[in-house]
Parts: C-alpha cells; sequence; structure tokens
C-alpha cells in the first residue's frame, strides 16, 4: 500500500493528525502498528533466554546472590559502561551480594579488564567477576582471572570473533553463534535482560524478594541514548520508560546531575546524550573514571551533589581540552584531505600529547566535517597510540578493526560498526591507514553518494506552531536509527543569523504572509552550512529541519533545529 494510502488509512482508525499520520507511514508504521509504535509496553521484551548463554550467566548470578558472595564487576569507563556497571551493582547488592565495582582508568590501564586489577579484585576476596560493556575479546586477563580462580560471567555487546575468551557465560547478542536478533542493544540493555532472567531465576528457587528493576530504567535509558545505539525495536521501549522514571527524578545522583547541567524542563533524549552524557563520559576522559558510576549508585544527596559539581567542572575542561585538539586534527585532515576535502577515504589524523580521553570525540566532528568515517589517534613518548574512530551509516568501522587486528596492523582494537577504539605504534600509522582505504573505501563511496536528505513534509512558517511540535513528539523517542521528522520550510526571508555560544547559529525566518519562526543550527558558525546561513542575512532561502519544543524557564517556544540550507531562486 503506497504511503498516502496509509496515512489516510491510520489518520481514519486512530484518529490521528495527517501530518503525524504521513510521517508514520514514511516511517514504515503500517496502520496496525501503530498503537505499538506511539504505546510501547513490556510485552515487547523477549524472553531474555534467546540470548546465547543466558541461562549460564543468570544461574551463575543466581548462585552468588545465594550464597551473597564477593562480587566484582568490572566496567568500561564510557557512560554505557558506567550504567551497566550501575544496574548489576544495584540489584546483586540488593540481592545479598558483596559488590565492588572497578572502573579503569582510561590513561593507565586501557579499556578492558586487565591483569594487575583483576589481581587486586581476587586478592579483596572476589569469588565472581563480571565484566560489564567489555570482555568479549579479553582472552589472557580472563585466562587469568580462571587461574586465580574466580569465575567470570562476561556482559558485553561488542563485536568479536568467533573464539570465545575463557568463562563460565558470555552474553553478547554479537557473538557469533548468538541468533537473538539483539545485536542492536546496548550492553546496558544486555545487562538488563540479564538481570531478568536472574530474577526469574531467583523466583524459580523460591526468593520473591528481587528488586523492582521497572525503576532501574532511567540508566538504561541513559546508556542507551549516550551509546547510540539505534532506537528501535526493545531499545525504544527502554528509552521511553527510562525517559518517565528519570523526570521522577528519584534517584539522587542523576537528580543532582540533571541540576548541575541546569536542565530545565522534562528530560529528554537530547538531555540525555548531550547534557548529562559528557558530563558522565567527562569523568573517564579527563578525571576519576569510577565518578559516573559512584554517582548513580549513591543514596547520599551531599555525595551527590559534590560528584555532580566535579563532573561538571571536568566537562567544562574536557570542552578546552577537546577545541585544541580538534584545531590541530583540522588543520592536519585538510592539508591530507585537500580544502574541497576529497582525498583519503577515511580520515586519519595524529598527535603527540593529545589527550587520549578526547580522541573519540575529536572523531566525531571530523566525520562530520568531512562526511567520511575518521580516526584520531593520541600518540606517546614511546611511540604508542591510543585512537578512536567514528563511521557513517553504511561503513562498519568495527568490522574493518577487527580485521586490522588479524593483520597484526594494531596492538589491539575492537568496537562495533559505527566506533572503535585502536592501540597502534606510530610506525604502524601509515600501514593502518592505507588497509583502511583498501577495507572501506567502495563502502565509502557508496555510502557518500547516498547521502541525500530526506523530507518527511513541508510547511510554512505559520503552521510550525507548538501544538504540531508537540504533535511529533508522540512519534518519538528520536536518536540513532530514529531520526526525527525532517521538515522544508521553502523560501523564507533569512531575517537573523546571529553566532551564540559555543559556535551555534541562532535564526529568524520569515514567510511572505509575515508569519515567522525562530531556529538554531548547533555548532555550525564554522561549517559551510553556517558560512551560508550568515552570508544569506536578508536573502530568502530553502531550510530543512526538525521541528522541537524548547523549554525553558517554565516556558515553551517552538524551534526549528536547522540542519540544511540553500539559496532560494529570485
Amino acid at each position: 500500500m503506497r504511503g498516502r494510502a496509509v496515512a489516510d488509512e491510520i489518520v481514519r482508525h486512530h484518529g490521528l493528525s495527517p501530518f503525524l499520520a504521513r510521517v508514520l507511514a514514511g516511517r514504515g508504521v503500517a496502520s496496525e502498528a501503530v498503537e505499538r509504535h506511539l504505546n510501547p509496553t513490556f510485552d515487547l521484551l523477549p524472553d531474555p533466554n534467546v540470548l546465547t548463554a543466558m541461562p549460564e550467566a543468570a544461574a551463575r548470578l543466581a548462585d552468588a546472590c545465594a550464597r551473597g558472595e564477593k562480587v566484582a564487576i568490572f566496567g568500561d569507563y564510557d557512560v554505557d559502561g558506567a550504567t551497566s556497571s550501575a544496574l548489576l551493582a544495584e540489584f546483586l547488592t540488593s540481592a545479598g551480594c558483596d559488590v565492588q565495582v572497578h572502573i579503569p582508568d582510561r590513561i593507565f590501564e586501557g579499556y578492558g579488564p586487565n591483569v594487575a586489577a583483576i589481581d587486586g579484585l581476587a586478592d579483596a576476596g572476589a569469588t565472581l567477576l563480571i565484566t560489564a560493556d567489555c570482555g568479549a575479546t579479553s582472552f589472557e586477563p580472563l585466562a587469568h582471572a580462571r587461574a586465580r580462580g574466580l569465575d567470570v560471567v562476561v556482559i558485553d555487546h561488542h563485536q568479536m570473533g568467533a573464539e570465545l575468551p575463557p568463562a563460565n557465560a558470555l552474553v553478547n547478542p554479537n557473538r557469533q553463534d548468538d541468533l537473538s536478533g539483539l545485536g542492536h542493544l546496548a550492553a546496558c540493555g544486555v545487562a538488563f535482560l540479564t538481570l531478568i532472567a536472574t530474577r526469574q531465576e531467583l523466583r524459580r528457587r523460591g526468593v520473591t524478594t528481587a528488586p523492582n528493576l521497572k525503576r532501574a530504567l532511567d540508566l538504561v535509558a541513559l546508556g542507551t541514548v549516550a551509546d547510540v545505539v539505534p532506537l528501535t525495536g526493545i531499545n525504544r521501549l527502554f528509552v521511553r520508560e527510562g525517559l518517565e522514571v528519570l523526570r521522577r527524578r528519584r534517584r539522587p545522583g542523576l537528580r543532582a546531575l540533571m541540576d548541575a547541567a541546569r536542565l530545565d524542563g522534562p528530560p529528554t533524549p537530547y538531555h540525555l546524550g548531550f547534557l548529562l552524557g559528557p558530563r558522565i563520559n567527562a569523568g573517564g576522559r579527563i578525571g576519576d573514571a569510577g565518578l559516573g558510576c559512584r554517582l548513580m549508585l549513591t543514596g547520599d544527596e551531599p555525595e551527590a551533589g559534590r560528584i555532580a559539581a566535579e563532573l561538571d567542572r571536568l566537562n567544562g575542561e574536557r570542552q578546552a581540552i577537546e577545541r585544541a585538539t580538534l584545531a590541530e586534527a583540522e588543520a592536519e585532515a585538510y592539508a591530507a584531505l585537500g580544502l574541497d576535502g576529497e582525498g583519503a577515504s577515511v580520515a586519519v589524523v595524529s598527535g603527540e600529547g593529545w589527550h587520549p580521553g578526547v580522541v573519540g570525540l575529536v572523531a566525531a566532528r571530523l566525520k562530520e566535517r568531512f562526511r567520511r568515517p575518521a580516526f584520531a589517534v593520541a600518540f606517546q613518548p614511546d611511540g604508542t597510540g591510543t585512537g578512536s574512530g567514528r563511521s557513517i551509516p553504511g561503513v562498519d568501522l568495527g568490522a574493518a578493526v577487527r580485521g586490522a587486528v588479524a593483520e597484526g596492523l594494531l596492538a589491539k582494537g575492537g568496537g562495533h560498526a559505527m566506533a572503535a577504539g585502536v592501540t597502534v605504534r606510530k610506525e604502524a600509522l601509515g600501514a593502518f591507514r592505507a588497509y583502511l582505504e583498501e577495507a572501506l573505501g567502495a563502502a565509502v563511496a557508496r555510502a557518500r553518494a547516498d547521502q541525500s536528505l530526506k523530507i518527511d513534509a513541508a510547511l510554512t512558517a505559520a503552521a510550525a506552531t507548538l501544538d504540531l511540535a508537540r504533535d511529533l513528539e508522540r512519534a518519538g523517542p528520536f536518536g540513532s536509527g530514529a531520526p526525527e521528522p525532517v521538515l522544508a520550510l521553502a523560501a523564507h526571508t533569512l531575517s537573523s543569523a546571529d553566532v551564540v555560544g559555543q559556535g551555534h547559529l541562532r535564526l529568524r525566518l520569515r514567510a511572505g504572509d509575515g508569519a515567522s519562526v525562530s531556529g538554531v543550527a548547533f555548532r555550525a558558525a564554522d561549517s559551510d552550512l553556517g558560512r551560508g546561513l550568515i552570508a544569506s542575512r536578508g536573502a530568502r532561502v530553502h531550510v530543512a529541519g526538525s521541528l522541537g519544543v524548547d523549554r525553558w524557564g517554565g516556558q515553551e517556544r517552538v524551534s526549528l533545529r536547522v540542519i540544511d540550507a540553500a539559496p532560494a531562486e529570485a
């Protein structure tokens, strides 16, 4: 059935506005699926035991609860790792375990389990080691853990090969023998399903006092959005329900962080991804990597306030470091790619003295600027580089990195389709760059050739109302894999375009009938889009963007987030 017919059927059967119906139909939502899409319920949750090795993992965690064991949780230092670790620690502590969480230092320990940390956890009396958002490729450290007498349960979501590290159970929807179809989950989502399975196992054994997991969905929502996994399937349910939990402000740590971030109004995926997530990540990037997890677990209001304030301070420091590093990285990228940016398929930049904690952010900015995958590598004086890569849709970076490890070009590396981390020697960087060009060149060319912007609908400034913006919000939550509806405003006069904040553009667009709408182009001042808008002040332009509700100081205003623009013909 064609899109218009589907939209008409949605209007008739569900009483939705024609505008919202067109958006849903354009995203492939059939009439019979509208209610489930707009109001997902926990019926969407799969049986967690469809994940390979889940029964073994749940049984081992249930054993630990029954025995009151000392459990060590080894998490990653990003938001997904922190939320996964906090989820596990909160549940297992409530169920009777003695829990110790270890989040490694990014610079001195690096990613994933390491022998020294495992020795410390074993010496402290741990009998069970759980890895969260890491461990799927940690062969030697986990072999050492087993040799020290620790049982091991791995909870991860990163890509991995066919060979498994030594563990009692390895739960990862991206292991090659897993047929669950849940490879889009973040690690916190995998951890949540693991705890559902553990609670089921405890109840099967007659335990009826297991914690209420719905209250922990604020952590799942935060980790899911911050890890930029697709907001489809049960991820959509996790985020929608988790935002409801977060809006109740029950968790002292996240309440304090929202206040420190000056979040005004109910939290949205934007706030999770751009206000809360970066502050939690700041601890892992340039400070104490364990701050984020401790913030989520604390029930002490003063401690929550202190940690939130420190994360807010670190985030400001991180922004300054990132700006300085990005300036150097962009200069190197322009030198390599040319001013027209038509050089190599993958941008690979490096620098001595760069802070390893910001290379992922720099890679993300380069990806946006040059519209291709990008790696940024920070080299230490001994020639060892810590790098991070970000990709564009249609280009699997994780697979390429695994291939480079297999070829001996990298000391270590892993990740998933859209992001990857590497450890590389300076003398091998050229060979790694050449490998990426050969492995990804064709895929990058195809992806860049198909970068047309899909428009959901066209409207004028007069139609860009609060009611319409609120109506479109019903189709959310929006994020990776579930983009906001893109609307076009044709031939509107650009009344103003002013630089505000950290390189944002504040805009005002006026239609021929005199109606106007405000807009913003984030981080656009120094981009082709921003320069074009500034040069078009007073002229007529076509713009495309997403309509949202700007909530501030108890007031609601409609605003257009502009993502593209072009001159309108006279």
